[in-house]
């Protein structure tokens, strides 16, 4: 029986092997996202002042991280000189996985460093925030960048892209479990929780990356697979020199590649939107439905809004193998600003179809978000033959589009707090804690500031959708890379030999 199973796990799908990877990400990060802030300012007792300043030095360092660790990842492909690489073995692929099986284990590591008490919590704070955040961006940049590189065909990336979600939404249900377990009174169980968790992701990095090292070391010694490996080349002159291209050069070509800008600024937008419906997601709870909904409905509210996504970007994923990722995306879109108009005209008094809206506003919207890495993807595909790269600088291509797009997470609270102040005069961050934002309007007399607050609340709520979609259908109908461009970008990719669309057998 052991055996039988061993054979079965080295005969798993490269696209399983390539999903689990998300599993071992979401099954931690989720934890880490919902309890980090509440450990600190409950359990750990930091000052306001140490909490601010780590959260300004996390806030830059988040968004230098990822096109500095792209570039030390990608510059030596953009210089590599076409005679010096073996392109009988993939040394893209295995240097990706390399990276993912030295830095998966340590974002575990990185992870438990939160949960126990180790030095002042302001100097705690900010080590654990940039280190985590640190590990974190390695392995998506490299998990990512693999989507790029082990497939260009559309419809086998949509296929890893699939196995990406399938496996996201599983490691969601580490956040039900962990209710069961979270008690600031008691840490002990917690800390055990995150331990077990920590140890699973770990070892799942070490064995799902060596599976996938296993395969790309074994299977290129097949005429078929040398084929295959071409596909991430474009053969050059070879009377012509060698060019090395540094960083300012990079970015002088990216400042000419049309269609880059133009999904940053969409991109941007998605990031602000997506960040503030996850900040104001207790709020719209706490002011628009509190009193008309249970304690359950509110929690179910809460935990679907993270699964749904994922399952229903599987749907999503479907539709793009059929339509193209760019209708698909531009509907979601549309729907969108549809869905916001009609609440607006409904008005705040439709409860169930306030509940549905506040629900629906968020899996779609992060359901997009899932969606856009397979547009990044194309990306690599023409800036390779924009720029007639040796080899797709995948990682690197990520990790600008994250530095460029990132700033939407600062934006998302700063401007969403400040419109709320300005419409209803409430100011969120005068509360001590925001899970008593509620008492603020049973203070006052007056009936007024309570119907004045749930007012701003809805219109914040409708809005702010229907200013994002219009902004982003503006940007999205200047991006070009779709359609006959598109199979174009992609045949030239593959042009060195009739070869098929993948790299290995997904």
């Amino acid at each position: 029986m052991g055996v039988r199973f061993i054979a079965g796990v080295f005969h798993l799908p490269t696209a399983v092997l390539y999903g689990s990877l998300s599993f071992f990400l979401s099954v931690l990060h989720n934890v880490f996202l919902l309890y980090y802030v509440d450990t600190f300012v409950s359990v750990y007792k930091i000052d306001k002042l140490s909490f601010w300043v780590g959260e300004t030095i996390f806030l830059i360092w988040n968004s230098l991280n990822d096109p500095l660790f792209g570039w030390l990842s990608d510059h030596v492909f953009l210089s590599a000189k076409q005679s010096s690489i073996e392109i009988s073995t993939p040394e893209v692929v295995l240097k990706r996985l390399r990276a993912l099986s030295r830095n998966g284990p340590l974002f575990a590591l990185s992870f438990l460093a939160f949960w126990v008490s180790w030095a002042h919590p302001g100097l705690q704070f900010l080590i654990c925030l940039c280190l985590y955040d640190s590990f974190l961006t390695m392995v998506d940049l490299n998990h990512n960048a693999l989507l790029a590189d082990l497939a260009v065909s559309a419809d086998e990336r949509t296929r890893l892209n699939f196995h990406c979600s399938l496996f996201s939404a599983i490691g969601s249900l580490s956040v039900f479990a962990s209710y069961t377990v979270w008690n600031k009174e008691d840490f002990f169980s917690f800390r055990i929780f995150c331990v077990i968790l920590a140890a699973i992701s770990a070892l799942g990095f070490t064995v799902s990356t060596w599976l996938l090292r296993q395969r790309f070391r074994t299977g290129t010694n097949t005429a078929s697979d040398q084929e295959i490996l071409k596909e991430l080349y474009v053969e050059e002159s070879s009377a012509s020199p060698e060019k090395k291209i540094t960083l300012l050069e990079y970015l002088r070509q990216l400042s000419r590649h049309r269609n880059f800008l133009w999904f940053v600024c969409m991109n941007l937008v998605q990031v602000f939107h997506c960040h503030f419906n996850s900040n104001f997601f207790p709020l719209f709870l706490e002011h628009l439905l509190s009193d008309r909904i249970s304690v359950s409905t509110g929690s179910f509210l809460l935990g679907i809004s993270y699964i749904a996504p994922h399952l229903n970007n599987m749907y999503f994923l479907s539709l793009c193998r059929k339509y193209g990722v760019y209708t698909v995306v531009r509907w979601l879109f549309i729907i969108k600003l549809l869905l916001s108009l009609f609440m607006l005209l409904a008005g705040p008094e439709r409860i169930y179809l306030l509940c549905i809206f506040i629900a629906s506003n968020r899996v779609f919207t992060e359901g997009t978000c899932k969606l856009l890495n397979l547009v990044i993807t194309d990306l690599v595909d023409e800036d390779f033959v924009l720029n007639r790269r040796k080899q797709a600088a995948s990682a690197l291509m990520f990790g600008m589009v994250a530095l460029v797009t990132k700033p939407g997470q600062t934006f998302a609270p700063l401007i969403g707090t400040w419109l709320l102040c300005v419409y209803t005069g409430y100011d969120i961050f005068q509360r001590d804690a925001l899970n008593n934002i509620s008492a603020e309007p049973q203070m006052d007399s007056s009936p007024f500031l309570t119907v004045t607050l749930r007012q701003g609340c809805f219109y914040l709520l409708v809005f702010i959708p229907i200013t994002c979609a219009l902004l982003q259908l503006f940007a999205w109908s200047h991006f070009t890379l779709h359609g006959k461009r598109l199979i174009t970008v992609k045949a030239y990719r593959q042009a060195q030999n009739e070869i098929p669309p993948d790299i290995k057998t997904i």
